[in-house]
């Protein structure tokens, strides 16, 4: 059957996610030594991120609402340290912003227009990137999250509910991501089609191989094509 729709992972597939959450961390640790000295003398950098990461692995049936979960652990900071008068809210407003101010790869923005042409695109994340946000949402019918959904992929729930807003069958959706066993082995298990976003050329880990690999998204038009032919 033909492709109609490619749906997309966004961390890493269409940028680089750690320089970005990396820059982020460091300027709201920045804003908590402005605002909430209390916190930041008590906690040097890399044990407030410790002590986040433990805040959170409390609460697994949560971890696919990732702007919640940074929400109720800020909370959960200010209130320890007695600054009842900031919103926590309004602390990781000022976190996601700077999150959001990705580098698109060189060739996403060329790749993209030229694919919206034929195709209709969507997002599949785990992340909470917004793509409207980021000023890319002109590209995509549809942004599934695991937030939305209520479950990260590789879970098939967050799958169905992209092929239920796409409204077409698995065979006619192929998913684009960087992740073997999130993006590919997860969309595959549903029966969508699958390209694996390799830049580095690596080995692909194990059976179940993707129906192609690329190594930069100007091969994706022709990757598509041949799955469809």
């Amino acid at each position: 059957m033909s492709i109609e729709c490619i749906t997309f992972d966004l961390d890493d597939t269409l940028w680089a996610v750690e320089p970005v959450i990396l820059r982020a961390e460091d300027l709201f640790y920045q804003w908590l030594t402005q605002h909430c000295p209390r916190i930041t003398h008590r906690y040097d950098h890399d044990a407030l991120t410790t002590h986040r990461r433990q805040f959170i692995a409390q609460f697994p049936d949560q971890r696919h609402d990732l702007s919640a979960m940074r929400t109720r652990w800020i909370a959960h900071i200010f209130e320890s340290f007695d600054y009842h008068d900031l919103r926590a809210e309004d602390a990781f407003r000022f976190f996601w912003e700077h999150r959001n101010a990705v580098q698109l790869f060189d060739e996403v923005t060329p790749a993209m227009d030229q694919l919206r042409e034929q195709y209709r695109l969507g997002v599949i994340t785990n992340g909470n990137a917004c793509v409207q946000q980021i000023g890319i949402g002109h590209w995509f019918e549809f942004v599934v999250s695991s937030e939305l959904a209520g479950h990260s992929k590789p879970a098939p729930q967050i799958f169905h509910s992209a092929l239920a807003l796409a409204d077409l069958t698995p065979s006619r959706v192929v998913h684009v991501g960087d992740d073997p066993a999130n993006d590919v082995r997860g969309a595959a298990a549903v029966g969508m089609r699958t390209v694996w976003y390799n830049p580095r050329l690596l080995p692909w880990p194990g059976d179940d191989a993707p129906d192609a690999v690329i190594s930069t998204m100007s091969q994706l038009h022709d990757a598509v094509r041949r799955i469809s032919a």
